[in-house]
């Protein structure tokens, strides 16, 4: 018995003591990285439910007329569907009539129209305003979809709007399941609505950016532009107005 006793005392040697001690610190090491990320997802989410709160606290707060439609049906626009827009005779809306509000972070922004898609039923305030810096423009997507480039909500021309796919329902993060033919909605602060339909879909490299175009052949199209899930890709849905 004690020649056993012995022999098992004997088997924990020096190099079995190293293993189990750098198991242990292996063991809490993967713990402390764990409750890392979770916190870190945890804090991401809450940021996430916040933008969405701030938005929809911006579209309760607008004060958007309700459209006249005998005026709306008797309004024809004017233009040569034929004939080119030269793309410099579309300027991009610096939004300096409208009521400006600061992000945390400082920077000035606008809300120019709100966009409704029934498909994926979301409803946001787009807002506009400093785009120039990867920064910009993060600080603004982090409050709702942006207007990227192009004319005035609902003019002629190609009105760009960016949003975040969070891959969720929030912002932009159904819009790549939109198809041809599928609606979307935009009001103007005036109170004028006008129904687009989806065109084209496809995917492009982040720094491609033909896509805002202002060459519509006088039409008044719009353009969103959102992630693809693994934000290695641009999807960008294409929709003009119904006629």
């Amino acid at each position: 018995m004690n020649q056993i006793l012995v022999t098992k005392k004997l088997y924990i040697t020096p190099e079995l003591k190293r293993k189990k001690k750098v198991y242990k610190f292996e063991f809490f090491l993967s713990i402390f990285f764990v409750c890392i990320l979770l916190s870190a997802y945890i804090y991401a989410e809450y940021d996430r439910n916040k933008s969405e709160e701030v938005s929809q606290e911006i579209l309760a707060n607008l004060d958007i007329p309700q459209e006249d439609t005998t005026v709306a049906k008797n309004n024809v626009l004017v233009v040569l569907l034929d004939e080119e827009i030269p793309e410099e005779e579309v300027k991009p809306s610096t939004a300096s009539t409208q009521v400006k509000q600061t992000t945390a972070s400082g920077h000035q922004y606008a809300t120019i129209a709100t966009i409704n898609i029934p498909k994926i039923k979301v409803t946001y305030p787009i807002i506009d305003g400093p785009t120039d810096t990867p920064e910009e423009t993060e600080d603004l997507l982090k409050i709702s979809p942006t207007r990227f480039w192009g004319p005035e909500p609902n003019e002629v021309g190609n009105f760009c709007i960016v949003g975040h796919n969070y891959r969720n329902s929030r912002f932009f993060s159904k819009v790549p399941t939109l198809v041809e033919g599928d609606s979307i909605d935009i009001t103007d602060l005036s109170g004028k609505t006008i129904t687009y339909k989806v065109y084209s879909k496809y995917e492009v490299d982040p720094s491609d950016v033909s896509c805002t175009t202002q060459l519509t052949n006088g039409r008044r199209e719009i353009t969103l532009i959102t992630c693809t899930d693994d934000s290695k890709y641009r999807v960008v849905v294409k929709a003009r107005q119904v006629k």
